[in-house]
């Protein structure tokens, strides 16, 4: 078990970039693979990006490949996704979840279930 704690949201125009962060709290923090996943009004979770424990491994949607990265500093015990290029289709809740999923993360990476810790939300909107 690992809390969490997500920041970095707001309004942005469409185009614009924002940083969201994820600080967990433990030492064992190094261990765990984090995914961000994010929900719209009246629309089912979804999951976003997913990263490794070493950072080595990344995932990502096809809706946001090739604008969204995600990374992580283990001495800082944080995890980042950096969006570029925003639409108003990213407009959503984003939330980051934890779990220690080792060789399971390939292939478990977009599923909810997989995740044991969950973070309380950050609240993104994107302007036309």
């Amino acid at each position: 078990q690992v809390q969490l704690v997500e920041s970095g949201g707001g309004l942005v125009q469409a185009g614009g970039s924002l940083r969201l962060s994820c600080a967990a709290s433990g030492r064992t923090f190094s261990n765990y693979d984090m995914g961000w996943f994010r929900q719209a009004p009246g629309k089912e979770r979804e999951s976003v990006a997913a990263i490794s424990w070493s950072g080595g491994s990344t995932y990502y949607a096809d809706s946001v490949k090739g604008r969204f990265t995600i990374s992580r500093d283990n001495a800082k015990n944080t995890v980042y996704l950096q969006m570029n290029s925003l639409k108003p289709e990213d407009t959503a809740v984003y939330y980051c979840a934890a779990d220690a999923l080792g060789y399971r993360l390939s292939r478990r990476w977009y599923n909810r279930d997989a995740y044991g810790s969950w973070g309380q939300g950050t609240q993104v909107t994107v302007s036309s």
